[in-house]
């Protein structure tokens, strides 16, 4: 399985070079060794199924009213290669897709909260606009930007756009036959929580198995199935889940899962168990919502944002009070009364393209910062 940015960009890359917007070419791009942006046009014919062998890959020549877009999210960039094209007219867009980092540092590794630091000052330093995978984190980085006075000494326009739920669309990956087996049989036989994401601190899945465990311990029959690789700062975590008396019975753990695999899943899991502190989106919602999966999230702003009234929420506390939300929702699902996926609006990787483009081609921006002393001098709040 891919994760959630690599799947973002992918899937954006895969729609803008299907339908490039009126009046551009699109190309993609990489960094090589001495820092230079290069066409990526082998990648770009492999990815499309033809041979790369004879391509050459020149240095990016830029034009006025070339537009640089970045989708990924590289801590090591060639933010001094960016300027110098924009001294000759490149435009240049990043995506933000969260400042979890600098808002809760206590959730990440002192390196790369570091690094996360360095790359976010890199893009303040030559971004013309920034584009966030959410209302909810442009709000945040405009606030954060507004209490740290000298981080950004221009305007700053900022837009908004939301993914796309539509996996297969995305050249899913593909797993070896009977792949997931054991795991699929178990959703058809009891009530299966299902939690995608890599194994993180913010992503609750401490939380999450502290809860399960008290209905197991309460006789409450329950899958608990965990997608995603093992993270920073999860040693712990990690070893009891190879360890739990219940793995492979009532608790799965699938580092290496498939994106066909994936699909699966939600299409027969009783839930999405979205536990996050804190996200810039929450791409499983959709994706679950797409397959008519119920969802369970954490009471945040984003997954309101995104799920609205089509999931049921837990209170961000503790364990013990999941897993009383745990069991009234195991109730209210029972009885057909359970809060429902099946019609909350989600995008298509198509639609989702367009709303970025329109942000990013016709100026369609949530909000703008504005410095200090632009607020000073324009009268701007």
């Amino acid at each position: 399985m891919h994760t959630g940015i690599q799947r973002v960009a992918r899937s954006i890359l895969q729609e803008l070079l299907r339908h490039p917007p009126a009046g551009y070419a699109v190309e993609a791009a990489y960094t090589d060794a001495a820092g230079q942006l290069r066409y990526a046009r082998k990648f770009i014919s492999a990815t499309i199924g033809k041979s790369p062998a004879e391509l050459e890959e020149p240095l990016v020549s830029i034009h006025s009213g070339d537009v640089f877009f970045c989708p990924d999210l590289h801590l090591n960039y060639p933010f001094a290669t960016l300027a110098a094209l924009q001294q000759r007219g490149l435009r240049i867009v990043f995506t933000i897709y969260d400042i979890i980092s600098l808002n809760s540092a206590y959730l990440f590794p002192k390196a790369l909260n570091l690094a996360f630091t360095d790359w976010f000052t890199g893009v303040m330093s030559v971004a013309d606009a920034i584009v966030c995978d959410s209302r909810a984190v442009a709000g945040e980085v405009k606030a954060w930007l507004e209490g740290h006075p000298g981080q950004r000494t221009r305007p700053l326009p900022i837009g908004y756009f939301h993914l796309g739920a539509d996996i297969e669309s995305s050249q899913p990956t593909q797993g070896p036959e009977g792949e997931g087996a054991e795991v699929l049989a178990a959703c058809q036989s009891h009530p299966t929580l299902l939690m995608v994401g890599t194994l993180e601190p913010r992503k609750g899945h401490a939380q999450a198995l502290a809860a399960v465990e008290a209905l197991w311990q309460a006789g409450v029959d329950l899958n608990l199935v965990i997608v995603g690789k093992e993270g920073w700062r999860t040693q712990q975590l990690a070893r009891q889940l190879r360890r739990h008396p219940e793995r492979n019975r009532r608790l799965f753990w699938l580092e290496g899962a498939s994106d066909a695999l994936l699909l699966q899943l939600y299409a027969r899991a009783s839930a999405l168990l979205a536990a996050s502190y804190a996200e810039g989106f929450g791409l499983p919602l959709i994706e679950a919502a797409r397959q008519g999966l119920p969802i369970i999230a954490r009471d945040i702003p984003v997954f309101h944002e995104v799920a609205g009234e089509f999931a049921f929420y837990f209170p961000n506390t503790d364990s013990a009070a999941l897993a009383d939300s745990l069991r009234q929702w195991l109730q209210l699902h029972a009885e057909g009364k359970a809060p429902q996926s099946k019609d909350m609006p989600y995008l298509t990787w198509a639609q989702s393209t367009r709303q970025l483009l329109k942000v990013i081609l016709e100026n369609d921006w949530y909000t703008t910062y504005q410095p200090a002393d632009a607020r000073e001098t324009t009268g701007a709040e």
